[in-house]
C-alpha cells in the first residue's frame, strides 16, 4: 500500500545504527522505515548531483562558481521552507516505531516543475509525494543532519605510519 506522504521526520537511533523515517507521524496513515547507512549516503550523494544538473541557476553560472550557486540555491530553499518546520514530539515518534520496516528504495524522479519522492519498504509498503524543489532540498537537509549526527560522513582515519625510531633509541634485539 502506497500512502500519501504529508510530512516526514528523520531520527537517528544509535541502538539500531540506522535512521528512522517517520511518515505522517501521529496520523492514522502513519508509517515508518529504517534507512541504512548505505541507502542514506547514496541518496545524499546522488541527489546532490541530480539537483545540480536540473538547476537553472547552476546551468547559467560559470563552472568556476557553480558550487557557490548550488550552495546559494540550497540555502535559499532552506530559508524558504523554515516556516513549515515543526518538531515532532518524541512520544509520537516512539509510538509509531513498533512496526518499522527496512527501506528498500528511495526514488526521486522529475515531475512537472518539481519531483516525485517515493519511499518503499518491504512488501511494497511505502509513501509518496509530489514535492517542490525547495521542499526536496529541505528533506535532504533534514536527512543530512541525521547522517551527520550518526557520524556517517566522517572519513575513516588513515593508519598512522609507525614513527621512525630516533637515532638515540636502542636497536631492537632479536633471538
Amino acid at each position: 500500500m502506497l500512502r500519501r506522504l504529508i510530512n516526514i521526520t528523520f531520527v537517528y537511533v544509535p541502538r539500531e545504527d540506522r535512521i528512522a523515517a517517520a511518515i505522517n507521524a501521529g496520523q492514522p496513515d502513519a508509517w515508518s522505515c529504517w534507512l541504512t547507512r548505505r541507502l542514506a549516503l547514496a541518496v545524499l550523494e546522488r541527489t546532490a548531483a541530480y539537483l545540480a544538473s536540473r538547476s537553472d541557476l547552476a546551468q547559467r553560472t560559470p563552472a568556476d562558481f557553480r558550487g557557490e550557486a548550488i550552495a546559494f540555491e540550497r540555502d535559499a530553499a532552506i530559508a524558504k521552507t523554515q516556516r513549515a518546520m515543526s518538531a515532532t514530539p518524541p512520544e509520537i515518534l516512539q509510538s509509531g516505531m513498533a512496526g518499522t520496516v527496512l527501506a528498500e528504495r528511495l526514488t526521486i524522479s522529475p515531475q512537472g516543475k518539481g519531483f516525485r519522492l517515493e519511499l518503499r519498504g518491504q512488501g511494497e509498503e511505502g509513501a509518496a509525494a509530489s514535492v517542490k524543489p525547495d521542499e526536496l532540498q529541505r528533506i535532504l537537509q533534514m536527512l543530512h543532519v541525521q547522517v551527520a549526527k550518526a557520524g556517517w560522513l566522517a572519513t575513516p582515519q588513515q593508519p598512522q605510519a609507525a614513527s621512525a625510531a630516533a637515532a638515540s633509541d636502542p636497536k631492537p634485539v632479536r633471538n
